[in-house]
């Protein structure tokens, strides 16, 4: 093994990765990230997946853990995903154990006399998720004075994945409370696979001291291009020098029928992972495998936690076999070796594209594969133009949901469960100042007493009757969860939890016996118990339907995205390899499309397709929201923006079209935001309404996009 940065870990550390793990070496993000972790320094560790993050991070924090003798429960690892969490537990345990430490794990799985025993003996590394975090500040079986009284490090795993949603806010402001019972500043260590703006990710993981490299704050990613500091720009992403090698193919099949008789047919005796876009495409798609002889498992959030376990654990054993999956697979949960990736049309963003890319090729010698089967004109655009941007080295930047309000209402009615009291002029104290829990949060908090979420004597906040009302169900179990789930039902068979079912499913008409698709089979309800949210089923053999409901926002396609869909139409095709069938039907595509795009200018078009007038921005959907809002003078009213064009009035004139085009390009508004909406955005009943619309708009706006769109110039297509 080379030495220099290995000198630094622990000798026990540098004897078993030789002799234990059989490692003749380091890789080079290993060897790179002991100096700062050593040193203290917050970081953030990027490699593509299955990279040695872990290892990266864990060696040198145990090695200072030894070196330093920190006594109690002083690393968290924080991962995103129990799942994540229970397959690191056996790696981290034995890492821990070379030193005669020990690690556990903490979520809301965990039985309650391990957790007692956790209390009793506290392990020397505790795997946990934020949430369970927040419920251990919270309860009152847990003194968390005592118990988090020795952390010094936290590890966060896939942080990228907590950056981009509101469960990143509520880390970060965890992290920040954690500080202040701990008594001192805590190491942040980031792991995640490639983003576009690593720096503004480590600064964003820093929280209240983010930007300060006082102690050598930084970024270690080996496989990305270097740049001198004082001559690269902050704003411009960070990218790979080339695409991760790889062979990766594109190809047209027309429906989801169609994808099952192609994957049967080919790849036999390799182990195949299926990315779907939907939980209802995962199950079609596995019932489909399965009436066609393939061994067949399946993944997604609606399956039970026992089925799941099962499906991943017969796959990671299996060899010729495929498991299909939402993106519950997309993280570095381990199933084994895997020969190929098959992408049902496309994801949302390049990097998950990457991430999914990553699951494979791990064995040496081995290369990653990836096949995109499009089931439509719509999926083969979409894949097309993912894949132009990822053969560009394009990887999206990982950016905080703006104007988090709701999740600072959240935070000071945690903090009076933790504290019991606080003072009505030190609560920002426990925040640091950091963002959002400033000063600008002071009226949220006159709110959330003037409404009762919050009592107020001599001085001192406490929980109010309307935090009792609205939160208090089992010791305030709602409080601590980010997300609103939706309302779903549990399907058993027998005594064995199957998975949930959207209600709807249950309710609406139906001909003849109502039968449900889930985990890849068919099943007959034979009895649904309304109060306790439970359907009862048994097996049959087919005739099943699977749907479930959205909750939130929905994906759309981003300014990026959509633009390099516009590119695709105007001729340019991704460096991957293309069947006759993709090459022909993107033929078709370009030709059907010809009138919505120009080389050098957006397209205003009237007639085509109906009798509107469509702006054809090619923007992405948050920048045509925020450009219907801006031109509400001549935008149709009762449009829904879409990811390519704006619908305008069918009554427009070329002279209003030019006064509202340039009053525009001098001030974007904010998308107007449906009330209704605002059920998505939880905790959003504690904010005044007019300041939980405004966070709403704030997050269903692109005002970067919507000003690089309407400062083109457009061509005429038709009579305006």
């Amino acid at each position: 093994m080379t030495q220099s940065a290995v000198d630094r870990l622990h000798p026990i550390v540098v004897h078993h990765v030789v002799n234990t793990l059989g490692w003749p070496d380091l890789r080079p993000l290993q060897q790179e990230a002991i100096a700062p972790l050593m040193d203290g320094s917050d970081s953030v560790l990027l490699a593509p997946t299955a990279g040695g993050k872990t290892e990266a991070a864990c060696f040198p924090l145990l090695s200072r853990m030894a070196r330093e003798n920190w006594t109690g429960t002083s690393i968290l690892y924080v991962c995103p995903l129990k799942a994540l969490l229970n397959n690191l537990l056996p790696r981290l345990e034995t890492y821990a154990s070379w030193l005669g430490r020990t690690a556990a794990i903490w979520h809301g799985d965990v039985p309650q006399a391990r957790r007692k025993r956790i209390l009793r003996e506290r392990p020397d590394v505790l795997l946990t998720t934020p949430e369970s975090l927040e419920a251990m500040l919270v309860s009152v079986n847990v003194d968390h004075t005592a118990f988090f009284s020795g952390l010094r490090a936290i590890v966060v795993d896939e942080v990228h994945a907590f950056a981009g949603d509101d469960r990143g806010w509520h880390l970060l402001a965890v992290l920040e409370r954690l500080e202040r019972v701990a008594g001192r500043p805590v190491q942040r260590v980031g792991l995640s696979a490639t983003v576009g703006n690593p720096e503004q990710l480590l600064t964003w993981l820093q929280g209240a001291r983010g930007g300060s490299r006082e102690h050598g704050a930084r970024v270690v990613a080996p496989h990305l291009r270097t740049q001198a500091s004082a001559d690269r720009d902050p704003s411009v992403p960070s990218i790979p020098d080339v695409p991760p090698p790889g062979n990766v193919q594109l190809d047209y099949v027309g429906s989801l029928a169609n994808a099952a008789i192609v994957i049967a047919a080919l790849h036999r005796g390799e182990k195949r992972l299926v990315f779907c876009e939907s939980r209802k495409q995962v199950e079609e798609l596995g019932e489909a495998l399965r009436a066609k002889g393939v061994v067949t498992f399946l993944s997604h959030a609606s399956l039970s936690v026992d089925e799941r376990r099962r499906a991943e654990e017969a796959f990671a054993e299996a060899r010729d076999c495929v498991i299909v999956s939402t993106s519950t697979l997309e993280l570095g949960i381990d199933v084994g070796d895997l020969d190929r990736v098959i992408q049902i049309d496309a994801p949302g963003t390049v990097a998950s594209f990457l991430q999914r890319l990553g699951r494979t090729g791990r064995r040496s010698g081995s290369v990653r594969h990836c096949l995109f089967l499009a089931l439509d004109e719509a999926g083969l655009l979409s894949a097309a133009a993912l894949l132009l941007l990822w053969s560009r080295g394009w990887v999206e930047p990982v950016v905080a949901p703006p104007e988090p309000r709701h999740i600072v209402a959240q935070q000071v009615l945690a903090l009076c469960l933790q504290e019991h009291r606080v003072g009505d002029r030190l609560w920002q104290e426990w925040w640091g100042g950091f963002g959002p829990f400033g000063p600008s949060a002071e009226p949220l908090v006159r709110h959330l007493i003037a409404e009762g979420y919050l009592d107020r004597d001599g001085g001192l906040m406490f929980i109010g009757p309307e935090a009792e009302r609205r939160f208090g169900y089992r010791h305030f179990m709602d409080l601590t969860a980010v997300f609103t789930a939706a309302p779903e039902f549990t399907v058993l068979s027998g005594r064995t939890e199957i998975g949930t079912t959207d209600p709807a499913l249950l309710t609406e008409k139906v001909a003849g016996p109502r039968r449900l698709l889930l985990a890849g089979r068919s099943w007959q309800v034979t009895y649904i118990d309304w109060s306790r949210r439970r359907c009862f089923v048994e097996p049959v053999d087919g005739g099943g339907k699977a749907r479930w409901g959205g909750a939130g926002l929905s994906r759309t396609a981003s300014y990026a995205l959509t633009r390099a869909a516009r590119e695709v139409l105007l001729g340019e095709t991704p460096p991957v390899g293309l069947t006759r069938r993709a090459n022909s039907a993107l033929d078709q595509v370009r030709e059907e499309g010809a009138e919505l795009v120009h080389p050098d200018a957006t397209v205003l078009l009237r007639g085509g397709r109906d009798t509107n007038v469509r702006w054809w921005t090619w923007a992405g959907y948050k920048a045509n929201a925020t450009l219907a809002a801006t031109l509400s003078s001549v935008a149709d009213p009762l449009q829904r923006p879409t990811d390519t064009y704006v619908r305008l009035r069918e009554n427009l004139t070329l002279q209003e079209w030019t006064q509202a085009k340039a009053d525009g390009a001098e001030q974007l508004c904010l998308p107007a935001v449906d009330s209704r909406a605002l059920n998505g955005l939880k905790f959003s009943a504690a904010l005044p309404p007019r300041l939980a619309e405004a966070t709403l708009a704030a997050r269903l706006a692109d005002l970067g996009g919507a000003a690089a769109a309407i400062r083109e110039p457009v061509r005429f297509t038709g009579h305006v």
